[in-house]
């Protein structure tokens, strides 16, 4: 038999994604199965192991479309630690509006809807699942997320088995939109002079070396970037040790178009020479103006 294998369970609330998430894993080369009942874990887990299978990476899809699973994954961890695996939780959520909207766009009924409405479902769904959130290794948001973004979130989590890197999402947002729900750390870049006011750089992005520059360029941004960047290296030892293997830090400014654009993406290329990081970027409202 074969050492060790490394399992993911995916979960969440219906409509999150995770179809989406399991796709992506596929793609990244772990073998996913999808609504399992939480029972079976200990014996696919088993089969993984096995000399003929050899699965070292193992994504398993696990929510309340089983009528075994009642939102607690702790018989399902105890079934993977006991044969020597190792094991995390991926969970997708996103907003009541969002969700109901793709239920209304696929016109399939909830799992948990029973002759109620869909959003008596959808909240008695949150409510199950709450501890389970509350505990998971990694939470996405989809509610902003179109497909291709939550594949490239997947791909900077799970993409390479590394466990002693802190993966790190450097998330660029528009207060405006709202704040990502899922981020563990939120920098305000609204200090900065907003290129919006000046009109030759007001249709391009922060990706422009024009905006990127004029941005960069403010009196306190390279200290306001050098700075949190200490930050984030006194905190990344106290991550890995604790066990937490990612991170969302969310750069704001109001629409999400210029300076937190600019700012995350001179972050991540900052924070991308520390050894114990793996980082990428994510411009979440990038598109909406």
């Amino acid at each position: 038999m074969s050492s060790t294998i490394e399992v993911l369970l995916v979960t969440g609330q219906s409509g999150a994604g995770r179809s989406a998430a399991a796709r992506a894993l596929e793609d990244l080369g772990w073998y996913v199965i999808d609504n399992l009942p939480p029972d079976t874990v200990g014996a696919l887990v088993d089969h993984g192991l096995a000399d003929r299978t050899r699965i070292d990476r193992l994504a398993i899809v696990v929510d309340v479309r089983s009528r075994a699973f009642r939102g607690d994954l702790g018989p399902v961890l105890e079934q993977v630690t006991s044969r020597g695996g190792s094991v995390r939780v991926l969970f997708l959520a996103a907003s009541d509006t969002v969700l109901v909207r793709r239920f209304e766009q696929v016109r399939r009924g909830h799992p948990l809807q029973d002759g109620g409405t869909l959003v008596e479902a959808i909240a008695a769904e949150a409510e199950l699942l709450r501890p389970l959130r509350e505990s998971a290794d990694l939470v996405i948001d989809t509610t902003s997320l179109t497909e291709q973004r939550l594949r490239q979130r997947i791909e900077a989590a799970f993409g390479e088995p590394e466990d002693t890197t802190l993966r790190v999402a450097v998330q660029s947002f528009g207060f405006k939109y709202g704040l990502p729900t899922d981020a563990d750390m939120v920098v305000d870049v609204r200090f900065l002079p907003n290129p919006h006011w000046v009109p030759e750089l007001r249709p391009h992005t922060g990706q422009s070396p024009a905006v990127r520059d004029y941005v960069l360029g403010q009196d306190g941004a390279d200290d306001f970037l050098s700075g949190y960047a200490r930050l984030i290296d006194l905190i990344t030892e106290g991550y890995l040790r604790e066990g937490k293997r990612y991170a969302t830090i969310a750069v704001g400014c109001t629409g999400g178009k210029h300076r937190s654009v600019a700012m995350s993406e001179a972050l991540a290329k900052m924070l991308a020479s520390r050894p114990a990081l793996s980082v990428g970027v994510i411009h979440r409202d990038l598109g909406r103006e």
